[in-house]
């Protein structure tokens, strides 16, 4: 828990009265005292993962929490996509970063949110940048049921990274239940991931909460800067940070480049077309055709007429 000003200084002034004790130096003592809170500071850093945008890792101090619980959050279903498409690169950003033990991913969704969604398939996880062969997926037919197996995964620690996946605001996942999930993904020191798709705010214990949303695609230019024609570049989502420390909520695009597994900052698209490509009414507009029918002449004075007896 973080120290006010008034009790550092007390426990500065404590640990002075006992350094004049033990015949040390005060300036060892205060000396010990900061490099003791330093000390803490880095290992607190340590259990984060950057997303590589100083923006959005500033706002979450440090980037991804590996030992706690992430919300992500598609306000509408047509949504979705976009929503899985960013869950998923956080966990191939996961997998990138902890590599060390080869841990796989595992995703849980309900048969209900599957119906609506769809599944993973392993080429589009390869392309996405995620390894299919280190990645697993589980349905199960209840919503209590994949929450009991959210938090096994979770404290059984044997994943880099757990993926729950459910749809709405259920009323059996209320904040009792997320707080639940986020001790045990604390305490087991793993990153744990709620994806809730077509889903409102609501309070949670997560400590972060994203806003997905799609965004137009990257142009893909050529080696010599040239666009090509037609083609699709990386996916972009339009992010919002709105649950974190910060008094206002960060908005902000991001492409994700599967390749290199990173986030890249986009600025504001542009309403430009490629060189080469004509609008569908590029030229000057089409004249009057010669043969259309006259124009129904104007109307003369309307006179007021007795009402029928």
């Amino acid at each position: 828990m973080a120290q006010t000003p008034m009790a550092r200084e007390r426990l500065f002034a404590l640990r002075e009265e006992i350094a004049k004790l033990e015949g040390n130096s005060i300036a060892a003592a205060r000396q010990e005292a900061l490099a003791g809170e330093s000390g803490h500071a880095k290992q607190r850093e340590s259990h984060r993962v950057p997303l590589g945008v100083a923006t959005l890792d500033h706002a979450m101090e440090g980037g991804l929490p590996l030992n706690g619980m992430t919300e992500i959050r598609s306000e509408l279903m047509r949504d979705a996509t976009a929503a899985t498409g960013f869950a998923l690169a956080l966990a191939a950003l996961l997998q990138r970063e902890v590599d060390a033990d080869r841990s796989p991913v595992l995703w849980i969704s309900d048969t209900v949110t599957s119906m609506e969604t769809g599944i993973p398939y392993a080429l589009g996880l390869a392309d996405f940048g995620v390894k299919p062969e280190r990645f697993l997926h589980a349905t199960p037919r209840r919503l209590e049921e994949a929450l009991w197996l959210a938090e096994t995964a979770v404290e059984s620690g044997a994943f880099s990274v757990s993926i729950l996946e459910v749809k709405g605001n259920p009323a059996h996942f209320g904040l009792t239940e997320s707080r639940r999930l986020g001790l045990r993904a604390k305490a087991a020191g793993r990153p744990l991931l709620i994806l809730r798709q077509s889903g409102e705010e609501e309070a949670s214990s997560a400590p972060f909460r994203f806003l997905v949303e799609p965004a137009p695609a990257t142009s893909r230019f050529l080696p010599d800067r040239s666009m090509l024609g037609g083609s699709i570049g990386n996916p972009v989502f339009r992010l919002t940070l709105e649950k974190s420390r910060n008094p206002a909520p960060v908005s902000l695009l991001l492409e994700w480049n599967p390749h290199d597994r990173q986030f890249l900052p986009v600025r504001e698209p542009e309403r430009a077309r490629p060189t080469g490509r004509l609008t569908a009414h590029s030229g000057p507009r089409l004249p009057a055709f010669a043969n259309r029918p006259d124009r129904p002449q104007e109307l003369g004075s309307v006179l007021a007429l007795d009402q029928a007896s």
